[in-house]
């Protein structure tokens, strides 16, 4: 399986780069994850990967970029909770890059 050096510590992740598992994550690896993905985390971008880690514990699924939208517009406000925005924030896919960041699973129907 391959890994991921982070301050000296391999950490496991899979083929795409996700972590092989979620209980590793800390704000350290997802900010080593971030610079992968050559994403320069700020208080935005730590809202919705926060956000996200909250939804997967309550569902234990992580959200489609539709799901995703809807759900932090209901919780973070409708200027927060729209494509547009979350797409400025994580261009690659806003809940596959930020799942990734957040180090949860790719979510289900991204390719």
């Amino acid at each position: 399986m391959p890994t991921m050096d982070v301050n000296g510590s391999a950490v496991e992740v899979d083929e795409e780069g996700y972590l092989s598992d979620i209980n590793d994550w800390n704000k350290v690896i997802g900010a080593a994850l971030a610079e992968t993905e050559e994403v320069e985390l700020t208080d935005a971008h730590w809202e919705v990967i926060d956000f996200l880690r909250e939804y997967y514990d309550e569902y234990q699924i992580a959200p489609a970029v539709r799901v995703l939208t809807k759900a932090i517009g209901k919780k973070l406000g409708k200027d927060k909770g729209n494509s547009k925005y979350l797409y400025e924030l994580f261009p690659y896919g806003p809940a596959k890059q930020a799942c990734k960041i957040g180090g949860l699973p790719k979510p289900t129907g991204c390719i």
